[in-house]
Formats: C-alpha cells, sequence, structure tokens
C-alpha cells in the first residue's frame, strides 16, 4: 500500500513537472511563454523553460543579430529584469558574461526557468514592436537559446493582449493547444515572425498548398484582385525551380511603415496603405515587385544560399562576397516574376533595369567598390551610411540586378538558348539545398553558371568582382536589346551640396567628391546662412540654382563650429549617364528568341 501510494505520488509530480515544462505530449526540452500584460508599456515578459539539462551551468544567450537583416541590432540593450529558477522555484545565482549571455549556476539538471521583460518600440521587420494594436515578434529579438544548443526544438506559447484574436506566423501550430506553436529546431524559429492582433486574415491556393495574408489595413486593398495577383506571382516564382519547399505559407503585411524581411515560408512586409491606389498604376506595380522580392527570397537566400549564411552565428557578423547574388539576382526575378505572370509588360522591367544601372553608375562609388565588396561590407555600411557614402559606395542590389540580367543574357547566348539562369537555380536548389543541404561556396556558384552555360563566364565574374566598366552593350544585344548612353543633366547647375533643413537652418548633409563645393573646402555640417547675400531654406537655393548659367558663381556664406567663412562656387553642368535601353532593331533569330523567353509579357 505505502509502495503503491509512492508510485502514485511520483508518477504525479512527474505529469505535473513536465506539463510546466512543455514536455511530454510535444516531445520538447524547451518551452516559451511570451506574454504582454500590458501593451501600453511596450513590454514583453518572456519565460523560457527548460528540463533534462545535463549540466550545472547552463549559458543562456540572445541574439545580435536577425537573419536577412545584416545589422547587429544587439537586442540584449532592451532586456531588463532577467531571473532564474529550479524546478522548485528556488532562485538560482547567474551573471551576465557578454552583452547578449548569462551564466546561470546551480542545481539546473531537474530544469530551469528564466524569466524576463524586453522593452519593444522600434517598428521594423527586424525588431521586437508592442503597442495597444498589435505586437510584432521577430523571435531572434525577443527570444533565447542556450549555448551550443540551437538543434534543439522549442514550443512557443503566446498569451495575447486581451481582445486579441488573430496570431499569423509561420510557425507550426501545436496541436489542441491554442496560440502555441512548434519549431524543429532554433533556425527554423528564429525565421519565423509572429503578428499578434485583430488583423484580418485572408487565404488563396497554390498548387494544392494554402497562402495566408495577414492584414493590418485590410480596407487598403481590394480583395479579389490583389489576391489573384499574389496567386498568379507565387504560381510563377515557383515555376523558376519546379518545387514548393513549405506546407504553408504567410504575408504579414502590417501598417505604415518601410522595410521587408523574407523568411522560408512566410515575409514580414510594412507597406505605405495606399499601394493599392486604382489611380496609382506605377506606385501598385514598385508594390507588387516589392513582394516578390521578398517572396522569391525563400528560393534564393532561404533554401538557395551562399554557405555563410546557415546555419548562423547569431553573436557575430556572418561575411559572404555575395549577397549581389541573394539580392541583386532576387532584384532581377522580382522583374522576370511579374513578367511570367503579366503584371509587368518588358517596357516595364527595362525601366527597372535601366534605373538600377544608372542608380549606381551615377555615384561616384561606383569607381571604387565592387558588388564583391558591397556583400562582404554590408554589415558596417548598408544601415550606417554615412554623408560620405555616394562618394565610396555602391548598392549591390543596383548592381547584383544588371549582373543578374548579364548572366541570364550569357548563358541562353552560349547554349542556343536551351538553358538559363532559371536552369543554375534548379541546379543549385536541387543540388545544394536538396542533396547536400547545405550552401554553396563562391568557386560553386560560378561553376554551375559555366556548366550551365557550356563556356567560360569569366568576364561577368570579374565585373562583379572589381569596377571595370561592363560591357553591357555585349549582354543586352545578346537579348536582342540595344543600349546607348547618352549624357543625362540634372535640372539644377551643380555645386556638389547635398542639403537639409532642420530647425530653420540649412545645413550641409554631403558634399560630392571632386565637385565645386568640394574643392573649396565646403563640409558636411556646415550650414548655409546665406547665398547671394540673401538668408535662404531649400527651395529658395534651388531657385538661386535655376536662375544661374554654367560659369556663374554663387557667394556662400558658410558656418560652422569654427565660425563664418565666404566662398564662391563657380556653377557647373554635372553630366551623368543617362542609359537608354530597346528592342533592337537588327534582330537575329537567336537574339529574339533570347529576349522573348526573358520577357515572354511584351
Amino acid at each position: 500500500m505505502k509502495k503503491s501510494l509512492c508510485k502514485a505520488l511520483l508518477i504525479v509530480l512527474v505529469t505535473v513537472f513536465c506539463w510546466h515544462f512543455g514536455a511530454i505530449a510535444q516531445q520538447s526540452n524547451m518551452h516559451f511563454l511570451v506574454s504582454m500584460p500590458q501593451p501600453t508599456t511596450h513590454y514583453f515578459h518572456v519565460e523560457f523553460k527548460v528540463n533534462n539539462l545535463k549540466q550545472s551551468n547552463t549559458l543562456f544567450k540572445l541574439p545580435s543579430w536577425t537573419p536577412g537583416y545584416y545589422w547587429l541590432e544587439n537586442y540584449a540593450k532592451n532586456l531588463v529584469n532577467f531571473k532564474a529558477f529550479d524546478a522548485n522555484g528556488k532562485s538560482l545565482a547567474w551573471k551576465k558574461t557578454s552583452k547578449n549571455s548569462w551564466n546561470v549556476t546551480g542545481n539546473t539538471t531537474a530544469g530551469i526557468v528564466v524569466s524576463y521583460d524586453m522593452y519593444a518600440f522600434n517598428h521594423s521587420v527586424a525588431d521586437p514592436y508592442l503597442d495597444e494594436a498589435h505586437a510584432y515578434i521577430p523571435p531572434a529579438g525577443l527570444l533565447m537559446y542556450i549555448d551550443k544548443q540551437l538543434q534543439q526544438n522549442a514550443i512557443v506559447e503566446i498569451q495575447p493582449a486581451n481582445g486579441w484574436k488573430s496570431i499569423s506566423t509561420g510557425l507550426e501550430p501545436v496541436k489542441n493547444k491554442a496560440n502555441t506553436f512548434y519549431a524543429n529546431n532554433f533556425d527554423e524559429l528564429y525565421d519565423c515572425p509572429i503578428l499578434a492582433g485583430n488583423h484580418t486574415v485572408w487565404s488563396f491556393t497554390v498548387k494544392g498548398i494554402t497562402h495566408e495574408v495577414a492584414l493590418m489595413q485590410p480596407e487598403k486593398f481590394s480583395k479579389e484582385s490583389f489576391l489573384k495577383d499574389l496567386t498568379a506571382m507565387v504560381s510563377a516564382a515557383s515555376d523558376v525551380v519546379h518545387d514548393i519547399p513549405y506546407k504553408h505559407y504567410t504575408f504579414l503585411i502590417m501598417g505604415d511603415g518601410r522595410g521587408g524581411l523574407e523568411h522560408r515560408n512566410s515575409t514580414a512586409v510594412f507597406s505605405s496603405g495606399t499601394v493599392y491606389n486604382p489611380n496609382d498604376t506605377e506606385g501598385y506595380k514598385r508594390w507588387m515587385s516589392f513582394l516578390a522580392h521578398e517572396y522569391f527570397h525563400l528560393y534564393n537566400i532561404k533554401c538557395i544560399r551562399p554557405i555563410a549564411l546557415g546555419p548562423f552565428d547569431y553573436d557575430k557578423e556572418n561575411y559572404t562576397n555575395m549577397l549581389w547574388v541573394s539580392e541583386g539576382i532576387t532584384v532581377y526575378y522580382e522583374y522576370l516574376v511579374l513578367n511570367r505572370c503579366g503584371l509587368l509588360n518588358m517596357s516595364d522591367c527595362l525601366d527597372q533595369i535601366t534605373r538600377n544601372l544608372e542608380a549606381y553608375e551615377n555615384v561616384p562609388g561606383h569607381l571604387i567598390q565592387s558588388a564583391t565588396q558591397a556583400s562582404f561590407d554590408t554589415w558596417i555600411q548598408f544601415f550606417a551610411r554615412g554623408d560620405n557614402a555616394n562618394n565610396t559606395q555602391i548598392s549591390y542590389y543596383d548592381k547584383g540586378c544588371v549582373l543578374g540580367f548579364m548572366l541570364d543574357a550569357a548563358i541562353r547566348h552560349s547554349s542556343g538558348n536551351k538553358r538559363s539562369l532559371d536552369d543554375v537555380m534548379t541546379t543549385l536548389y536541387q543540388k545544394y539545398y536538396q542533396q547536400l543541404k547545405r550552401g554553396f561556396t563562391d568557386d560553386e556558384f560560378k561553376q554551375v553558371c559555366e556548366a550551365t552555360a557550356g563556356s567560360s563566364l569569366n568576364e561577368v565574374f570579374e565585373y562583379a568582382a572589381t569596377v571595370k566598366q561592363p560591357d553591357y552593350k555585349k549582354y543586352f544585344a545578346y537579348a536582342g536589346l540595344s543600349l546607348s548612353i547618352e549624357p543625362k543633366y540634372p535640372e539644377n547647375l551643380y555645386t556638389g551640396i547635398t542639403l537639409q533643413e532642420k530647425e530653420n537652418k540649412l545645413y550641409v548633409t554631403g558634399v560630392a567628391a571632386n565637385s565645386p563645393a568640394w574643392r573649396l573646402g565646403v563640409s558636411t555640417n556646415d550650414t548655409i546662412v546665406t547665398a547671394d547675400g540673401i538668408h535662404v531654406n531649400g527651395l529658395e537655393f534651388s531657385n538661386i540654382l535655376k536662375n544661374k548659367h554654367r560659369g556663374d558663381s554663387i557667394s556662400l556664406v558658410l558656418e560652422n563650429g569654427y565660425g563664418k567663412k565666404q566662398i564662391n562656387i563657380i556653377a557647373e553642368n554635372r553630366t551623368e549617364k543617362k542609359f537608354i535601353i530597346k528592342k533592337n532593331s537588327q534582330l537575329n533569330v537567336l537574339d529574339d528568341s533570347i529576349r522573348k523567353s526573358i520577357f515572354p509579357t511584351e
């Protein structure tokens, strides 16, 4: 009787403990409970419960960045009230050992609970956010992991604020447990943002797979036509590699803001709220291009990825030379995908490619920085552009897009239009993602491209790795297109000064290299006191330039922390490059077929 009673009591205790730590039914040793008891304070409360530990010291860490957003966010700066307890609720000793690490010691082998609060009020696709209307959780910015245990599975339970009825995420729901989700490992967990609130959810199906659209401002969209366009876009994008690698997909479309972030089976974006204005056709095309870009990333960076980009080190930068491929070629594919489903015609695509060309060819930085250098240095440059950025940097989005077109045209030309960049993507997808289950090296990417083309592509890869002037005309000619370059003169005469009005002052925010202002010693943070003896704002300064002619002088009084100085700038006509791409009037059969294959919707 006594032995039986002890056995029964032991079963009850084990059951209670395992229920508390979320371990029995779900077979997970790690359980998060995320609550938001007072959303107006912008604080999340997190409890992280772990059992089956085999060590007495446990190092808890919070990521310093989130994949896809190449910038050290240092989320730990917003974490407060860290506490640690054993399975019986007894406090455990802990010590913070680095900016994002907490070492917990004591009797932890039976289980451990850590809790903390996280301030979340930066509206970004890479930052946790909480207010009275909604919660947005990029898990890397909120949920800890245990050092060297990123391959463990985990359960996340959300306790939404009172009155909230909707939760949308790419995570798998746990059966029969409301607001509870499962991740096979922490890379998967950190790749699945969560949106909670009272947003509207629409759905559509592509190839038998459900896609959900979570919208915070559904009234801004035309449901029928928007879902029709999304269906067409997803179908065209998935046709590139002839496979869909997810069970379900979620578009998280939040309110006003900027930015988007790709994930394996979801994407999180902001919208202006006016993107479906029926009178703004061009604006809607840009919006759909934006969504196509983020969606296509599930292939080109999540599945087809440089080897440095997964599995991740969440403590520090993960460097790669290949963002011109992962981001730039994705820009190229956003145009191709929308052309293939009829949302952009060839003229639209060529206009966009022209903008990409001009965007990097018309900044001094294109003579300084290559596409591979821009990729590697994105951690210190992309989100920290300084006043000298245009003089020394380019965008790997812009140059990578054009290089993607050049690769595509070269492969099609060399193979007699039997193979294309699509075949490169398919090979990379099948070999490295599906079979080898890893990313590709820089050399492997080049090897696949050349094997697909059946010839050397050294020239294109040299253009990626250097600042050598590309032979654009040759590659556009491969696709039955002519490219010409003409001088383009901005409306105003050129001084090289970039200005910004702030607190009733006109500040210099940038000075172009080798410009008239540069040569006369104008500096960032100078203020323009007068121009031609007149106290001016930005518009008035622009009007003065409009009334000048080449060679005219502009008298400026500048002021900085060292006093005032007067200079006379001689205005110049700045010459920029204007690229004109159009259908070649003298086509051969191969070039014509290549153009029609790249842009089937003319």
